[in-house]
């Protein structure tokens, strides 16, 4: 696969919606603090497991980054 603008473009933009969704789940996270503080465990507990999707999506994503990245370094290799 040759290096191209849409190659390029499409790795960054995998990588900054992993990046927004790291923030995310940091921003619920304090979030979650916050309502645990407040006696609100229940809606903490919801947050957390938000925060959990999140992460996991974030990871996904990362994932397909590199593997696109890969891919278009195996193109300019080859």
């Amino acid at each position: 696969m040759p290096l191209t603008k849409p190659n390029q473009a499409l790795k960054r933009d995998l990588q900054g919606i992993a990046s927004d969704l790291k923030w995310s789940a940091v921003e619920l996270m304090r979030i979650a603090e916050r309502l645990s503080q407040s006696g609100n465990d229940l809606d903490a507990q919801a947050v957390l497991r938000m925060c959990t999707v999140f992460q996991a999506g974030e990871d996904r994503l990362a994932g397909y980054a590199a593997e696109v990245g890969a891919r278009i370094v195996q193109g300019k290799a080859g």
